[in-house]
């Protein structure tokens, strides 16, 4: 179960990130004349709302797992990040970014086996 909120946590985080994308570009970037219509704007909102959460699962979380653990399976954030920016939004990803995104996922499987 544990494992599970990490995943869910993981995944809050990465939808934070994406939704707040989304929200920058519908307001063309940040700019100082228009950052109280971009921090008011129902995408960043929504964005700081699954951070929450995910905050929340993360204590969850805390209390279950030692921290040598769960923190470095966090990164797996990174990797599934770099695939939704490919995925969803377009991005061209070099091969080194990928191949990062790689190492970070081995990285874990190395840490999560017992």
């Amino acid at each position: 179960m544990a494992y599970f909120l990490l995943l869910l946590n993981i995944m809050l985080l990465v939808a934070g990130q994406i939704v707040w994308k989304m929200g920058l570009q519908a307001q063309s970037g940040l700019h100082v004349s228009s950052l109280l219509s971009v921090v008011f704007s129902p995408l960043i909102l929504l964005g700081l709302a699954l951070y929450a959460i995910a905050t929340g699962l993360w204590f969850v979380v805390l209390s279950r797992l030692p921290l040598s653990l769960a923190y470095p399976l966090q990164s797996l954030a990174y990797a599934i990040g770099i695939f939704a920016a490919w995925y969803i939004f377009g991005e061209s990803i070099p091969l080194n970014r990928w191949i990062g995104a790689g190492v970070i996922v081995m990285g874990a499987v190395i840490i999560a086996v017992k």
